[in-house]
């Protein structure tokens, strides 16, 4: 009777988890959130053999409501499938810059690296060219100061430069290699990204760095090659005269004693020869994807949330959505904006460098003045037990706050919790009639977690019928060099 008992369990789990998957991938929100707010344990599920989990599939699509919706249930925002990637890897390489900033917010971690080879987010935004997701996973590591395009353009200073900010992270993290030695300039440049290779360049990123031999890759180029040999690989002009104009050596021979020139000629890029035999002096031009008041920005979203105040009464609402309340403003025009207009106005800018402004300024809407950084308003409070995001979840209430207020981290506030009512609903199963759902053996979930339930309560009932199935959508992509990840991968945890 036990093993009838766990069996029913399993199926009435796999089949609720089955529909939350489902509603991630399809951006269904409002199912999700019934779910969810059944059984919030649904979030922590993974489907079979690959280790998907809702979690991935939302931000695989580019949903990034449904990603804080999970979010804000409690779920890993690390968790890994079989391949070791996570969901910020796969907004990264679908380029959802909304997702990216979304979970950038919430912390995620950059720097996790697949299991085959070793690749970062930082890579997979790289290889397929997405430079509002390279700015967005930077952002905790590029200063709001005017002469920080000044300061990494003098190499010799570069390193005493990045030492100054956490220790150098900046300066490893953009060069951090992949099996092989495989940096994201290389995968920049062998697939003629452009705008990404001087977005990277413009960061920090060497032009020198060169592969190595693991054995465990398949070099065609060969080991000891540089982002240049990889640029003639790829045969984009504008890549090599990038690289050249950065300083990359156009006499650099790799392990098989091949220049960028005679790589450019195995691999029949006839029309390269004129650049990288006689390269134009072109005076370098930073990246239009340069954006220094990022970091300010995302520093008091991240402390204050990038909440919707627009159901509250605003007298001064943000001038540009004209619906919330200002909260932070732009040093030297003075201007204020809402918070999520400013993340929106860091993410999104690609145009000229602001008049009369240094590199990686930002034009202000409004005036047109060079914004270099935000600074928080007066009357602008921390954040504490609130939500941080503009999604209505009404069945998400806030944890009670302590007296000893001092003591709380805004870095590590805690996220709200679902607060759900007793006594716990169950639902018998149609295939076990005798027996019911025990929300114990549900995803592994404590007494306090009820399982998904067909009952009737305030907020409606929710029968099988008012949960859609939906076709997954088969998913064909790029791949790492030559073939990445043909479906859809979202991770597991370890």
């Amino acid at each position: 009777m036990r093993f009838f008992s766990l069996m029913g369990n399993s199926f009435g789990c796999s089949a609720s988890g089955e529909r939350l998957v489902s509603a991630a991938r399809d951006g269904d929100v409002q199912e999700a959130k019934a779910l969810l707010e059944y059984n919030p344990r649904l979030a922590r599920y993974s489907t079979f053999g690959v280790r998907n989990s809702p979690l991935h599939y939302s931000a695989a699509q580019g949903h990034h409501e449904i990603v804080s919706l999970l979010i804000e249930s409690g779920v890993d925002i690390n968790l890994r499938n079989y391949r070791g990637q996570t969901a910020l890897m796969q907004a990264c390489q679908y380029g959802h810059w909304e997702v990216v900033l979304t979970l950038v917010l919430y912390k995620a971690n950059i720097h996790k690296a697949d299991y085959l080879n070793g690749g970062t987010a930082l890579h997979l935004a790289a290889l397929n060219g997405h430079s509002r997701c390279i700015r967005i996973l930077l952002a905790d590591y590029v200063p709001s100061i005017s002469d920080f395009y000044n300061l990494v353009s003098r190499r010799s200073r570069m390193e005493e430069f990045v030492s100054e900010l956490d220790e150098g992270s900046l300066y490893e993290t953009i060069n951090r290699p992949a099996d092989g030695g495989v940096t994201a300039l290389h995968m920049a440049a062998l697939n003629g990204h452009v705008d990404s290779l001087q977005l990277l360049i413009d960061l920090g990123a060497s032009v020198n760095e060169v592969t190595m031999e693991d054995g465990t890759t398949i070099d065609l180029i060969g080991a000891g090659s540089t982002p240049l040999h990889y640029a003639a690989c790829g045969g984009n002009a504008q890549c090599c005269q990038i690289l050249i104009a950065r300083g990359a050596s156009l006499d650099a021979e790799n392990a098989k004693g091949w220049t960028p020139l005679a790589v450019a000629r195995s691999w029949h890029r006839d029309w390269l020869e004129e650049v990288l035999v006689e390269p134009q002096g072109e005076a370098p031009t930073p990246s239009p994807y340069l954006c220094l008041p990022l970091m300010s920005v995302v520093k008091i979203a991240r402390e204050c949330g990038w909440s919707d105040d627009s159901l509250s009464t605003c007298t001064d609402p943000c001038a540009v959505c004209l619906e919330n309340k200002c909260a932070i403003a732009a040093e030297g025009c003075f201007h204020e904006f809402c918070t999520r207009c400013a993340l929106y106005l860091c993410s999104t800018s690609s145009a000229a460098n602001a008049s009369q402004g240094p590199p990686g300024s930002i034009p202000c809407p409004l005036c047109r003045q060079a914004i270099v950084s935000f600074k928080k308003l007066p009357g602008t409070r921390p954040l504490l037990g609130m939500s941080r995001t503009s999604l209505p979840l009404s069945f998400f209430t806030c944890a009670t706050l302590t007296d000893d207020t001092d003591n709380i981290s805004l870095d590590t506030t805690p996220l709200c919790k679902p607060d759900f009512p007793s006594p716990l609903r169950s639902l018998s199963c149609q295939k076990f009639p005798s027996m019911k759902l025990g929300s114990t053996l549900c995803m592994g979930a404590s007494d306090t977690s009820p399982s998904l339930a067909r009952t009737s309560v305030d907020r409606g009932r929710y029968g099988r019928s008012s949960f859609r199935r939906s076709l997954s959508l088969s998913e064909s992509r790029r791949s790492w060099l030559c073939s990445l990840n043909q479906s859809v991968e979202t991770g597991g945890g370890y």
